[in-house]
């Protein structure tokens, strides 16, 4: 058993157990290589168990500078200003949509009501982005979210990386739009309103909304 997969949670680790090989070799290649996040926060999106995960946000990779990257997608700790430009924008349109004012970059209030913040690419290099795109990480976040499906999240996907997975998804629980940094987000990002629109779908499935403020 690699040191990453032990990482884990139990339930994930029965989940996962299927891919603890692919698991263990890019364990073995991060032992050897200098990436972030740490070992111990790569995991951390998947804390909570996976039948508890009611909303999925999907990232890219984790932010390449090394004080952001905190292992939850678009997440950074609480002492950074200014946000990333992304999260910017993430927290205009929720304003936009409900009227909550976020200046906290810490998400793990919503990973904590079961929103997965899940980047398809775990780890990169510091100060480089994509730069672990061909390490398999794809393959087992591929897995992370098809062991969420029986409790039908919603999926927010914002771009293209994150379109790519929306067959696996109902469609009736999917919320698309362009991805929400300053080179994209105009196209259809803004005014989507995806924070109101999941917790609409919550209610109607008889869960409790998502609390957005941080």
């Amino acid at each position: 058993m690699s040191d990453l997969f032990e990482t884990l949670s139990p339930s994930w680790r029965v989940a996962l157990s299927h891919i603890e090989d692919e698991i263990e070799s890019i364990s073995a290649f991060l032992d050897s290589h200098p990436h972030i996040p740490s070992k111990e926060k790569i995991f951390a999106a998947i804390s909570k168990n996976p039948n508890d995960i009611k909303v999925i946000i999907l990232g890219q990779d984790p932010y390449p500078n090394p004080s952001h990257a905190t292992g939850l997608s678009f997440s950074v700790p609480s002492s950074i200003t200014p946000l990333p430009a992304s999260l910017k924008n993430i927290f205009k349109e929720l304003q936009s949509d409900l009227g909550v004012i976020n200046t906290d970059g810490d998400l793990s209030s919503w990973k904590d009501q079961g929103v997965l913040l899940l980047n398809t690419i775990l780890t990169t290099n510091p100060n480089s982005k994509l730069s672990h795109g061909l390490l398999g990480w794809q393959a087992i976040t591929h897995e992370i979210v098809k062991a969420t499906l029986p409790n039908n999240p919603v999926a927010i996907l914002w771009g293209n990386s994150a379109l790519k997975l929306s067959h696996l998804f109902d469609p009736s629980h999917t919320i698309t739009s362009s991805h929400p940094s300053p080179l994209s987000a105009r196209h259809s990002f803004f005014g989507s309103k995806p924070f109101s629109r999941t917790n609409q779908i919550l209610i109607t499935i008889n869960k409790p909304p998502i609390n957005w403020q941080t």
